[in-house]
Formats: structure tokens, C-alpha cells, sequence
């Protein structure tokens, strides 16, 4: 009689032939889903900028520090005690206002001594004179006469000038300084500490150099008169001085301790914002550059091997292009060399791209999302973004 597959041992082997089957038949489907489960993930949405060739002015930026125009120091010209300061320091002083008071009594005494000494010899001098006429004396007791009075008189005459002197004025108008000696301190002409400095801060001079790096884009490599066109002053705020400067000064020579070409210029600064020493950026504008393009900071990617963009191809495939920078202009980087006429350069999701991946663009006034253009990039320890892993590798070049 045949055996029913109901069977113990029969059932058991039909069991495991049937889940093996299954097994084999979800492995094959879950392979089969997993490309179209990956195909149907959507293409990541990007910025995009297009950018078009422009015209910038040439320019050439600067450190450089203001000084007054005239920085005047304040010395005594007498010796004494310092009785009194006798202005505000950090005020507005005007030529001949007086600032430091030196003791009187000394040279009041002096000037009494030296006024009792010319009077008597006036008297002795016209008591000759009249001697000398009827020939009761000689020439030269005469001549002697004159020449004491004479003598007398100039002590007399140095006796009030060093009286006056006593009262320290400002020799200029401008801006005074800190007193660098105080009340009851002896002063000496053979000093070499001043009492104060007056600075006229109107114009307001600002001094800088150029080395052989800033000018080696200018054609002969060296920055001659007249070559320069306008000149601005950037304030310590970024903010750009609103009025226009000049060159005053230009060196005909290096440096030899500094190693740079220095330069002066000239800013109109009747309203006193700008202040003696402070450190500024000075910016030449030298002529105009052509075919050049503003991109964004945050879509510049710095590698070890270049600077570059990420562009969103005709395809919406994303392509690296290395760029060669210049300078910043404002918030963006201006680029010299390496892209083409309405390039759509990617602002933002730098750290997800991959080259070749495809990317949903759109323009910077439709929706924004974490990480969209207007947000800072990320950056290092100079400021500037940093490329991802990918980016990198699509800057490196071939291996052989």
C-alpha cells in the first residue's frame, strides 16, 4: 500500500523544499527592488546663480594706519616746576592757547635783576656820552659803556622771553594729547619725553606701503604717478569712507628696513570720524578688468589643489570647476578664470554633492531651506568654505 504524503517524514522534506523556494524567491525580488527603491529616491534641490561676465575696476587693497596731517610735540623751552595743566586732554586747542603753566617766581626774579642792570647801564651810557663829547674821557671808555648797555639790554629782552615761555602754548591748532608729565614735576629743556602732542587731524593723512607681491599684476611691475585713479578709505566697521582721497606721496624708492614702495594719501576729514593711528584698509583703483564674474563666497570651495565651483550641467548633473580667484568684492569672490557665460553655479548643499549626481536647481527667490545661500557657509580657520570629500577628489589630479 503506497504511502500518503501526510505522512511524517515525506511532510517534513516537502516543508523545506517549500521554504527554501520562498527564500529564493524574496532574495531575487528584494535584489530586483533595491535598484528602482534607489531610483525613486528624488534628485536633491539646489540654488543655483547664474552668472554673466562684467567689468570691475582694477584695484589694489592695502593695511595702512592714519596719522595727522601735522603731529606737532610740545616741549618747554624753559626749565622749572610744573605748576599747572591748563587744558582738557583729547580737546580741540588752537595755536597760542596756553596748556602747561612753569613757575613764574625764577624768572620774574631774573627779569628784575636783568631790568636794574639795563637801566643802570643806559644812565652810565648817556653819562659819558656827554663826557665823551667835550672830550673829558677817551674813546674807549666810551665805546666800553655802549657795548655793556647793549649787552644789559639783551639780557633784559632774554629775561622776558624766558618769563613768556614759562606759559607752554600749542604752536598749531588741532587735536591735543595726553599730558606725559603732571602737576609738580620738574621740567628740563633736556628732556626727551614732550609734555603733549597736538594733531591736526584735518586733513587726515594716511600712510601705507606696496611690496613686490601687490605689484606684480601692474603692468612693468611698479606703481608710477598718475597710474592711480581714485583712492578709498575702508574703515575698521568694513564700511567704505564716503569721501574719496588722493595721492599726496609716492616714493621714488624702496624702503630698505620695510621692503615696500611707501605712499601717502589725503582724505578731507572736517567732521573728525576718522582719529590719528587707527588701522584702516586703503583700496587703489589702478584701471578696469574685463571678463570677470561675481560668485558668491559660500560657493567657492577651497582644496589642497585649487579653489572651485560646483556647477549644475545642462542635464542637472553636477560638475566641479576649478576657478582662479582675485580679490573679494563685498560678499563675493571675484573669478578671474574657469567659467563660461551663464554657468549655474550651486550656493548651497555643498556638503551633499557628489559630481555626476543629478540636482533639482532653482533660483535664489524661490523657496529656502536650511542651508540655502542667504545662511554663512561653513568655514575654517580662514574664513573660507571648505570643499567635501568628493570635491576634493574631483580637484586631485589623475594618477598615472
Amino acid at each position: 500500500m503506497p504511502r500518503s504524503l501526510s505522512s511524517g517524514p515525506a511532510r517534513q522534506r516537502l516543508m523545506l523544499a517549500t521554504l527554501a523556494i520562498v527564500s529564493v524567491l524574496t532574495a531575487a525580488c528584494s535584489r530586483d527592488n533595491a535598484p528602482k527603491q534607489a531610483a525613486a529616491m528624488p534628485p536633491l534641490p539646489v540654488t543655483v546663480q547664474e552668472v554673466q561676465p562684467t567689468s570691475l575696476p582694477t584695484t589694489i587693497e592695502l593695511m595702512a594706519q592714519t596719522e595727522g596731517a601735522k603731529e606737532t610735540e610740545v616741549r618747554a623751552r624753559v626749565g622749572g616746576i610744573l605748576v599747572k595743566r591748563l587744558y582738557e586732554e583729547g580737546t580741540v586747542v588752537k595755536a597760542g592757547q596756553p596748556l602747561f603753566q612753569i613757575d613764574r617766581a625764577p624768572y620774574e626774579n631774573s627779569l628784575a635783576e636783568a631790568k636794574a642792570r639795563a637801566d643802570q647801564t643806559a644812565r652810565e651810557e648817556a653819562r659819558l656820552k656827554g663826557l665823551w663829547t667835550k672830550q673829558a674821557i677817551s674813546q674807549k671808555e666810551y665805546d666800553d659803556a655802549v657795548s655793556a648797555n647793549a649787552i644789559a639790554q639783551a639780557t633784559l629782552q632774554q629775561a622776558q622771553l624766558n618769563l613768556s615761555w614759562t606759559t607752554v602754548t600749542a604752536p598749531v591748532s588741532g587735536v591735543s594729547g595726553r599730558a606725559n608729565k603732571s602737576d609738580g614735576n620738574l621740567i628740563s629743556t633736556a628732556d626727551a619725553v614732550a609734555l603733549t602732542s597736538v594733531y591736526q587731524t584735518n586733513p587726515m593723512w594716511v600712510r601705507f606701503g606696496l611690496s613686490d607681491s601687490d605689484t606684480a599684476d601692474i603692468p612693468g611691475g611698479q606703481l608710477k604717478p598718475g597710474m592711480v585713479k581714485s583712492v578709498e578709505l575702508v574703515l575698521p566697521n568694513e564700511k567704505v569712507y564716503e569721501k574719496p582721497g588722493k595721492i599726496n606721496f609716492l616714493a621714488s624708492t624702496i624702503d630698505t628696513t620695510l621692503g615696500t614702495q611707501q605712499l601717502r594719501a589725503e582724505f578731507d576729514n572736517k567732521d573728525g570720524q576718522l582719529l590719528p593711528g587707527q588701522f584702516v584698509r586703503v583700496r587703489l583703483n589702478i584701471g578696469e578688468r574685463n571678463s570677470v564674474y561675481l560668485v558668491p563666497q559660500a560657493a567657492v570651495l577651497q582644496t589642497e589643489q585649487a579653489r572651485l565651483v560646483m556647477v549644475a550641467g545642462p542635464d542637472n548633473k553636477v560638475m566641479p570647476k576649478p576657478v582662479q580667484t582675485a580679490e573679494w568684492r563685498g560678499k563675493d569672490w571675484v573669478v578671474t578664470q574657469g567659467l563660461q557665460p551663464g554657468d549655474k553655479i550651486i550656493v548651497d548643499n555643498l556638503m551633499k554633492l557628489r559630481p555626476g549626481a543629478t540636482v533639482a536647481p532653482h533660483g535664489p527667490q524661490e523657496g529656502q531651506g536650511p542651508g540655502a545661500a542667504g545662511q554663512p557657509p561653513a568655514a575654517g580657520g580662514d574664513g573660507k568654505s571648505q570643499a567635501p570629500e568628493a570635491a576634493k577628489q574631483a580637484a586631485a589630479p589623475a594618477k598615472p
